[in-house]
C-alpha cells in the first residue's frame, strides 16, 4: 500500500523515528527525512535526509518533493516536571516547528495524509493526577476531557487544533496518536538511562515508586502509526499498551538482571501519576495491539547499551569568517546556515582592523595577523584555542594564503572553503587565467600584456593581479588604453566587449560536482560590487560556469563574471574564488553554499540535499542601515 509513496519524516531521527523509516522503507515507500542529528550510517543510502533545523526548510523544498504522506515525530520533551529554561525550547521545536511545517505543507497539491504524533499529555489532569498513590491506573478514552498538564501537553493540543481548521478546507487525512510514554534504545527515557547507570555500577534514582505510567515500546509506537497511516480513519487515538506498569514493577525487572543493584528512593513533592490508554478505538481501526512487554524489551536495551553504546551525535562547531570588514550580508548568511543546522557554536569574525563592521555582527571577534607566512603558526594556535573547524576567506588577496595552507589545516581538523592553490594562482592572474581558459576551450575574454598582440577597436586595460576595479580602463581607444597603462603596475589588455554583464554564483562540492549556479545581471555596479542585482534564468552562463568549474577543478562558493555580447555568445572575464558581497542573493534564491559547506565539513555526503531555484526572479538591494546595541 505504501510502495512507491512518497513520505516526509520529521523527527526521523529519533528513538522512534529510527524504527519507522526503516519499517517504510521496508514497505517500498519514498522517503525524505528531517531531523537535527546527522544521518545515521547505517540507512540504505536511497533514503533523502536533510540535517538540520526543520523550522528553516523551505516550501520549495517540501513542493520539490512532493509528499504525499506526511508523519510528524518532531517534538521536545522534559521530564515530568518542565524547567524554566524549557519555555524557549518548547516554543521552537514543539509550538513554531509544527506550525512551520504544516503552514508549507497545507497548500500543497501531493500531500494527503497527516499522520501527528500527539501525546496524552493533553487530557485533563485532573483524570490521572493524584494527592495520593493510586490503587488502579486511570484508563484514558479518546472522548475525555481535555486539560493539558504542561506546555509539552499545551503545545500538542495546540497543533490538533490547527489541523482540524485545515481539515474544514482541504482534503487531507488526519490522524493524531496520543501517544503515552515511549521507551526505546539509544533514548534519554527512563529505562535507557537506568540501564546506563546500572552497567556504569551506580546506583539509580527512583521518584515516586507508586506511579503508574502505560510504557509503550518504540518499536510498536512506529507498528501502530504504519498501521494507522493505511487506514481511511480521521480524528484522535490513543497509542499505547493500555496495559500500564509500576514504577516498583520496573525496578523488580532491572534487580533480575543486576542483582547487586542499589538505589535511592525519593518521594517527590509532585502529585502522584496513575495513566494508562484505553485501546478499544486503536484495536477497532487497526486490528492490533502492541505486543512488546517491559520483560521482553530490557534486556534487549541492556544488550544494546553494552554493545553499542548511547550516542547523541550533535553537529556545533565554530566558523571563522577572515577579513569580514563591513560583510554583514555575508555574516548573516552564515548565520543563518548555522542556525538551519541546529549548530549552536560561534561564528567568529577576524580582520586587521580592530575596528571593522563585521565585529558588532558576529558572535565573537579576532584582531587577527595578517594572512602571511609568518603568521600561520599564530593563525592555527588561535583556531585550536578556539575551536574553530571551518575557515571561510572573503577577500581575493588572502585566498592564496588559505589555498598553501588549507592542507596543513585539514590535518588540524580544520576545513578552509577555497580552491587548490593552483586553481587560485589561475584565477588572481589574469593573464595565466586566459591561457588555462583557452587550453580547456573556455570562452574567455582575449588578454594579453602586449597591446599589440590584439586586434580590436576599444580596449580594457586593467592590473594583472587583484581585484583593482577601481584602476580599470574601459572602451578605451589603442593610445587611451596605452597611456592609461602606464599608471598601473602590471598591466594587462583586453578587447572591449559590449554586451549584458552577469554574475554566476555557484557551488562545487568536494567530490567535485557543482551543486548549483545561480545567474545575477549585475544592475547597479559601485566599486566593483553589485549594489543592484537581479536574479535571472540564462542557460548558457550556467553551462558555461559548470563547464569552467569542472575543468578548472573548482570547490565552495564561486563566482564567475561574464558578458553575454550582442550576437548571445558568453565570454568569461574572471572567476573570484570566494563568496561576494552580493552572493547572499544566490543563497535568497537556493544556492544555499554556506549550509552545503557545514555538512561537508561535517562528513556528510550533500549529494541528497536538493538544489531548488526560485521560482521568481529575486532582486537584491544592498543599502546601508543602522544597529543599535
Amino acid at each position: 500500500m505504501l510502495k512507491g509513496k512518497k513520505v516526509f519524516i520529521s523527527g526521523g531521527n529519533g528513538v522512534i523515528g529510527n524504527e519507522l523509516v526503516l519499517k517504510l522503507h521496508k514497505e517500498g515507500a519514498i522517503l525524505l527525512v528531517g531531523d537535527l542529528k546527522p544521518r545515521p550510517k547505517f540507512w540504505p543510502k536511497e533514503i533523502l535526509y536533510r540535517q538540520g533545523d526543520l523550522n528553516y526548510i523551505t516550501e520549495r523544498e517540501l513542493d520539490d518533493f512532493s509528499p504525499e504522506y506526511f508523519f510528524h515525530l518532531a517534538a521536545t520533551f522534559e521530564r515530568s516536571t518542565e524547567t524554566y529554561e524549557f519555555w524557549e525550547e518548547n516554543f521552537a521545536h514543539n509550538v513554531n516547528l509544527s506550525h512551520h511545517l504544516m503552514t508549507i505543507l497545507k497548500d500543497s497539491r501531493s500531500l494527503k495524509k497527516v499522520i501527528f504524533c500527539s501525546s496524552y499529555l493533553i487530557y485533563n489532569k485532573e483524570l490521572y493526577n493524584f494527592a495520593d498513590p493510586q490503587a488502579q491506573p486511570s484508563s484514558l478514552r479518546e472522548s475525555d476531557h481535555i486539560n493539558p498538564r504542561n506546555l509539552t501537553g499545551a503545545a500538542k493540543l495546540s497543533h490538533e487544533i490547527e489541523l482540524e481548521f485545515i481539515q474544514q478546507y482541504k482534503k487531507i487525512q488526519v490522524i493524531n496518536a496520543r501517544i503515552y510514554r515511549s521507551y526505546g534504545k539509544n533514548s534519554r527515557d527512563i529505562i535507557s538511562r537506568w540501564t546506563r547507570a546500572l552497567l556504569q555500577g551506580e546506583k539509580i534514582t527512583v521518584f515516586n515508586k507508586e506511579n503508574i505510567f502505560d510504557y509503550i515500546y518504540a518499536g510498536d509506537v512506529a507498528e501502530g502509526l504504519l498501521r494507522l497511516s493505511k487506514t481511511t480513519f480521521n480524528g484522535i487515538v490513543n497509542l499505547g499498551t493500555g496495559k500500564s506498569r509500576r514504577i516498583e514493577e520496573i525496578v523488580s525487572i532491572f534487580e533480575k538482571h543486576f542483582p547487586k543493584l542499589k538505589k535511592e528512593e525519593v518521594g517527590q513533592k509532585i502529585l502522584f501519576e496513575a495513566s494508562q490508554a484505553n485501546t478499544s478505538l486503536l484495536k477497532e481501526v487497526t486490528g492490533w495491539e502492541p505486543s512488546h512487554r517491559l520483560e521482553d524489551v530490557i534486556p534487549e536495551i541492556i544488550e544494546f547499551e553494552k554493545n553499542v553504546g548511547y550516542h547523541e551525535d550533535k553537529c556545533d562547531f565554530n566558523v571563522l569568517i577572515t577579513s569580514v570588514a563591513k560583510k554583514i550580508g555575508m555574516v548573516k548568511a552564515a548565520k543563518s546556515a548555522m542556525d538551519k543546522i541546529g549548530n549552536s557554536g560561534m561564528l567568529i569574525g577576524g580582520d586587521v582592523n580592530p575596528e571593522a563592521i563585521g565585529k558588532y555582527f558576529v558572535d565573537k571577534f579576532w584582531k587577527m595577523p595578517r594572512t602571511e607566512d609568518e603568521n600561520l603558526k599564530e593563525i592555527l594556535s588561535y583556531c585550536q584555542t578556539n575551536n574553530v573547524s571551518i575557515i571561510i576567506p572573503s577577500r581575493d588577496g588572502e585566498l592564496l594564503f588559505w589555498a598553501k595552507n588549507k592542507s596543513a589545516l585539514a590535518e588540524k581538523g580544520i576545513n578552509v572553503m577555497v580552491s587548490d592553490a593552483s586553481v587560485v594562482e589561475s584565477c588572481v592572474d589574469k593573464l595565466k587565467f586566459f591561457n588555462e581558459c583557452e587550453k580547456y576551450a573556455l570562452p574567455a575574454i582575449e588578454t594579453a600584456a602586449d597591446i599589440s598582440k590584439l586586434k580590436a577597436n576599444k580596449y580594457v586595460v586593467k592590473e594583472r593581479f587583484g581585484a583593482g576595479a577601481e584602476s580599470i580602463g574601459l572602451n578605451l581607444s589603442r593610445d587611451e588604453a596605452v597611456a592609461h597603462a602606464k599608471s598601473l603596475s602590471d598591466p594587462i589588455f583586453q578587447p572591449f566587449v559590449p554586451g549584458k554583464e552577469y554574475s554566476a554564483d555557484l557551488y562545487v562540492s568536494r567530490a567535485g560536482v557543482v551543486k548549483g549556479v545561480i545567474v545575477r545581471q549585475r544592475n547597479l555596479v559601485v566599486d566593483g560590487e553589485s549594489q543592484v542585482t537581479t536574479m535571472v534564468v540564462n542557460k548558457k552562463i550556467e553551462k558555461s560556469s559548470a563547464d569552467f568549474a569542472k575543468a578548472f577543478g573548482l570547490y565552495g562558493h564561486n563566482i564567475l563574471q561574464v558578458i553575454e555580447d550582442e550576437n548571445g555568445d558568453i565570454n568569461i572575464i574572471e572567476c573570484n574564488s570566494r563568496f561576494g558581497g552580493a552572493s547572499t542573493l544566490s543563497v535568497s534564491a537556493g544556492l544555499d553554499s554556506f549550509l552545503w559547506l557545514f555538512l561537508e565539513s561535517q562528513g556528510e555526503d550533500i549529494a541528497g540535499y536538493s538544489f531548488v531555484r526560485s521560482n521568481s526572479n529575486l532582486k537584491q538591494i544592498r543599502y546601508a542601515d543602522n544597529l543599535v546595541i
